[in-house]
């Protein structure tokens, strides 16, 4: 009986070590695979970085690029495309307008009545509508035809206030945020497209003339006035409130920056100069690219998976359309070479653009001691049904990295913009009122990448020169500001001056 007793007793000695050391080898197993974790977010970490130094490269190359861009057409990645506009609202223009803002994945009509200096503007209703995402890779008249069907049911809605004078015809500003090779100030042919679109057969025509026919094709009588960049849209609105504003930058889908330059500093505009001695100068910034850009393996892999592979490379690192396409990317990575999400890798992870900006905004703002809005989001999104309060830590540090870049090196343009028209320092001591005004949601509805972009630029200004320079939001100056300036170029205040000049 003693020989049974002590042979089961190390029987079961042996079962318990055997158990113990599987413990201890899934322990190893787990605490390497988050050791793995750690060590992808850190060199996430570190290929994000933005140092001051670095920032101070960007705004330098974006600088050079700048000249490059205005002394000769393809001379640099930025466009640098002549606006024809020359004379930003002055805040006397009266009437009843209406806009069509066309820049991304939805699109806005809108009317205003203009009241002049006195009553500035004076009643302003617009309509939303999502473009159905079969549009956006379609035929052009498919697309210009659904713009047109909405825009001609709003126009039905016109009410009392809104009233055309007799045999006057309805005029629009169309603000197109898209590359465009302008000819006039209301006729412009698509270089490309950008932020998901991509019709091949509207490339190289002239949008005005695309959408004026697909109005002909409802019977639509409308004269479109001017054509417009929401970036520009933004710079009139803003100047429509502000004298002092001299740039303006969108952050939203896509990212695009306009700025008034000094004409003669155009060595590719070979027209008579304007009497204002300005111009509005569209870059189309999104597309800047340079050595000195702290881009990751994730950057690489996304713009290698994209409709524009080597193209758009600022703003695939620095606009809504991609931050959290960069943040999944990383989860992936973390996923399937650490087991991030346990031994499955969430299937819904591997659907490019599934976690889109604003999900990681909400989570990168969560304050709630456990994270419950980073839980909740994996759990909705990725299906994710349980995650620990470090592995929310993880995904809060991802948000934290990306957005920080992002914003940092959008200052980094800003400043490259003021180093460029001479804003960046003082003049004969005083130091010159520089005005920004931004537009898109990602600035306004992101509070920690806008609050890192104001810092940022405060950093590169210096105290003193940052006190004369200002950030505002120009909330819907896209909209507005094609109104506005197909108020300032109405056929009608032709005759009108004739009329006063006879």
């Amino acid at each position: 009986m003693g020989k049974v007793a002590v042979a089961t007793t190390v029987v079961c000695s042996v079962a318990v070590c055997a158990a113990a050391a599987l413990i201890v080898r899934r322990r190893m197993k787990s605490s390497g695979k988050w050791a793995r974790v750690i060590e992808i977010l850190k060199a996430f970490e570190e290929d994000c970085a933005t140092p001051i130094a670095k920032l101070r490269q960007v705004a330098d190359a974006m600088t050079v690029e700048m000249h490059a861009g205005l002394a000769s057409e393809g001379g640099s990645k930025l466009k640098m495309l002549i606006s024809y506009v020359d004379n930003l609202p002055s805040g006397d223009e009266t009437g009843f307008f209406y806009a069509l803002d066309l820049g991304g994945t939805n699109f806005r009509v809108m009317r205003v009545l203009l009241g002049g200096k006195q009553d500035r503007v004076v009643k302003r209703e617009f309509k939303e509508e999502s473009i159905p995402p079969h549009l956006m890779t379609g035929k052009s008249h498919e697309l210009f035809d659904f713009i047109v069907d909405v825009l001609a049911k709003f126009v039905a809605t016109e009410g009392e206030d809104f009233h055309l004078p007799p045999g006057r015809q309805r005029e629009l500003g169309f603000t197109f945020s898209f590359p465009v090779k302008q000819i006039s100030l209301s006729a412009g042919t698509l270089i490309n497209w950008t932020k998901g679109f991509s019709i091949d057969d509207t490339v190289d025509k002239d949008v005005v003339g695309e959408l004026v026919k697909a109005m002909e094709r409802v019977g639509l009588d409308m004269r479109v006035a001017a054509l417009v960049n929401d970036t520009i849209g933004t710079l009139a609105g803003g100047r429509y409130t502000n004298p002092d504003v001299v740039v303006a930058v969108i952050l939203g889908t896509g990212t695009n920056a306009a700025y008034v330059e000094r004409a003669h500093a155009i060595p590719k505009w070979h027209g008579l100069l304007p009497k204002s001695g300005e111009m509005v100068i569209n870059m189309e910034w999104g597309n800047f690219r340079s050595s000195h850009l702290p881009l990751t393996e994730y950057d690489h892999s996304l713009d290698l998976d994209s409709l524009n592979p080597g193209e758009q490379i600022l703003e695939k690192i620095i606009s809504g359309m991609y931050l959290g396409e960069i943040l999944r990317r990383v989860l992936l990575k973390m996923a399937e070479e650490a087991a991030f999400f346990g031994d499955i890798v969430p299937p819904k992870l591997k659907i490019p653009f599934i976690l889109r900006t604003p999900n990681m905004s909400a989570m990168h703002s969560d304050t709630s001691p456990d994270l419950k809005v980073v839980g909740s989001k994996l759990k909705d999104i990725l299906e994710v049904p349980n995650s620990s309060l470090k592995m929310r830590k993880v995904v809060i540090s991802l948000c934290n990295i990306i957005a920080t870049r992002g914003a940092r090196l959008s200052a980094a343009g800003i400043y490259g913009i003021l180093k460029k028209i001479g804003r960046d320092a003082t003049k004969d001591g005083e130091a010159q009122k520089s005005v920004i005004a931004m537009d898109g949601g990602l600035f306004e509805h992101y509070t920690q990448f806008s609050e890192s972009m104001k810092s940022s630029l405060k950093e590169l200004l210096g105290d003193e020169v940052s006190e004369s320079v200002e950030v505002i939001l120009s909330n819907d100056g896209s909209g507005v500001g094609a109104a506005l300036l197909a108020a300032s170029h109405s056929q009608y205040l032709e005759l009108e001056d004739d009329f006063e000049t006879s």
